[in-house]
């Protein structure tokens, strides 16, 4: 079909009927078209999928292939990478001398077809398949991923004797182990495949007789792999090498960093290890050092909170607030408004706990309380480098607080984050901190409190909403608000209203079993106006300073959410476990 088409797109260029990217985007419709019909057929169930995906290969004359019984064989499975197979649907099943028989949802991807041509050395003949095939395959991944380690498992149980605490052989013995060829594989190979699924953090918890590994991907944790008690000794003392902490040392808490590079990525790995009931806990922070700062866009702000901070990033002086629990984004949002400043004009310095990302052009420095360099010393001593701009990892004390203040009052842009629920509570926090309330009202320039919502991967199952939904939530949302932000939006008609409005459900897919696939950002932005003002010199309470801010158009979180639901990102469901939580 792919051949055909072409052999159709050389005539048309030729003989002067049609330009190149017409055709390319009358393909991509029909291509869209095809699927949207394929869909309908499947979900009214006019007809089986694999009755359907039956039918077609027999009309393109491409064998059929149900492969949900098939176990592969793990050394075939392996010559597509994981990858590559999830992102592409694409699976290897069979291989004869230099054959090698393919699984795959669309014939027409040549380009996947020669890559893996390439990269094998092999014929390769394509298979059509159905989509619960690729999943049941891609599952297998997993298990040989458990095959990869039963071998190293094995050879490193028997390789190693229990370490007596307090003995003086100790920390030559773990030496040893942490340098043993097992452990190496071990190790490396959690980090890699954690790196391949986009894991942000490695948990290795150890329990009476076992040892759970689990990766946190789009913001929940997963079970990734059981390994035997025994490897937790070497595990840990691996780990513990590389991040330059005390082997011997199993009653106090350790922080440590080290770095992973490949010619594919390059990660810097946080290391938090801290002893619990059944041995050591460690987890892993994996940050990629080639990640890219995003846009405010892309991150998920967009509407009126976007232009008032843009706004806040023109003033020369004052601060900007950024808030949210731990792993909620707030660093990646000061990057990415830091991107926006970093202009040869202006001076940056930071003080950060981590440095997650190198900037050019910024001048980053790592607190290390080790040696007295917290946010409050780093702060004050980097104020004597005459910047224009400073970002605060975190304000976490009065001395900080204090200091952040006084550089805003001094002619410095100020951009720091805060942990609280919401953007009002960080009035009160600053206030319980000991810094002044006039101080505050007149230093703050915006707050903006935000969480991560997980994206819907595809298009998901489209609904509206019933009387009893609309009832239910109404307790989070202004309906009358929102209605006017979607048909400012176009999301629906100037006559609709919100039942009109269309959103989506998870559909779970080979590569995404869940239906998600990545985060964006739900924000409130809340603007400190003349009225905000005083009540902060009142010294309102959060609720009050909400009310306030509502009252004069800002979104809530729940409200921004909904609106990114209605405009197919994310789901209902999603948003209010987020912000619930």
């Amino acid at each position: 079909m792919k051949i055909e088409n072409q052999q159709l797109k050389a005539f048309l260029l030729d003989a002067g009927l049609l330009k190149e990217a017409d055709f390319d985007v009358a393909e991509k419709k029909a291509k869209e078209e095809k699927k949207k019909l394929r869909d309908i057929l499947v979900h009214e169930h006019l007809i089986s999928e694999e009755d359907l995906i039956r039918t077609e290969a027999y009309i393109l004359g491409i064998p059929f292939v149900n492969l949900q019984e098939e176990t592969i064989n793990p050394e075939v499975l392996k010559i597509i990478p994981e990858p590559i197979a999830k992102s592409h649907n694409i699976v290897a099943f069979r291989k004869q001398g230099s054959d090698l028989e393919v699984a795959m949802l669309d014939p027409d991807d040549l380009a996947t077809i020669e890559f893996i041509k390439k990269k094998s050395n092999l014929r390769i003949l394509p298979r059509l398949t159905t989509q619960e095939s690729i999943k049941h395959v891609l599952v297998q991944y997993a298990r040989s991923l458990e095959a990869e380690f039963g071998d190293i498992i094995q050879k490193e149980v028997t390789g190693i004797k229990t370490v007596q605490e307090e003995s003086g052989e100790e920390q030559g013995e773990l030496e040893k182990i942490a340098q043993d060829l097992p452990v190496i594989r071990i190790v490396d190979t959690l980090l890699k495949h954690a790196i391949l699924q986009r894991a942000s953090d490695i948990h290795i918890e150890p329990l009476e007789k076992e040892v759970i590994v689990r990766y946190r991907i789009d913001g929940i944790l997963r079970d990734a792999m059981v390994l035997p008690k025994l490897a937790a000794s070497g595990i840990v003392a691996r780990i513990k090498v590389l991040s330059s902490l005390k082997l011997d040392e199993h009653r106090l808490p350790q922080d440590g960093r080290f770095k992973v590079e490949t010619d594919e990525y390059r990660y810097s790995i946080r290391v938090s290890i801290l002893p619990v009931f059944d041995g050591e806990k460690v987890v892993m922070r994996l940050l990629s050092e080639g990640a890219k700062a995003f846009t405010l866009e892309e991150l998920g702000l967009s509407g009126e909170g976007l232009e008032i901070i843009h706004r806040s990033l023109r003033k020369p002086v004052g601060m900007i607030l950024v808030t949210g629990p731990t792993g909620s984004g707030k660093t990646t949002t000061l990057y990415s408004m830091m991107e926006i400043l970093n202009t040869p004009e202006v001076n940056i310095s930071t003080v950060e706990d981590p440095v997650e990302y190198h900037m050019p052009r910024i001048n980053q420095t790592q607190v290390n309380p080790k040696i007295n360099l917290t946010f409050a010393s780093g702060l004050r001593s980097l104020l004597r480098q005459d910047p224009d701009i400073v970002m605060v990892g975190e304000i976490r004390d009065r001395e900080t607080a204090e200091l952040a203040i006084n550089a805003s009052l001094t002619g410095h842009l100020v951009l720091s984050t805060l942990h609280t629920n919401s953007a009002s509570g960080a009035i009160p926090r600053l206030i319980d901190m000991g810094a002044e309330p006039f101080l505050i009202s007149s230093t703050i320039n915006v707050i903006v409190a935000q969480r991560l919502v997980r994206k819907l991967a595809g298009s998901g199952q489209p609904y509206h909403l019933a009387s009893q939904d609309i009832e239910r939530i109404g307790s989070y949302i202004d309906e009358k608000k929102i209605e006017s932000v979607l048909k400012k939006e176009k999301i629906i008609k100037q006559s609709q209203s919100l039942k009109d409005a269309e959103f989506r459900r998870p559909q779970a897919s080979s590569e995404s079993p869940d239906g998600y696939k990545g985060r964006l950002g739900i924000y409130e932005v809340l603007p400190v106006t003349e009225t905000v003002k005083e009540l902060i010199l009142k010294q309102a309470t959060s609720d009050q300073i909400q009310a306030q801010a509502q009252q004069e158009g800002m979104l809530t979180m729940v409200e921004d959410g909904f609106i990114k639901a209605a405009q197919g990102a994310t789901t209902i469901e999603e948003v209010l476990r987020v912000v619930m939580e």
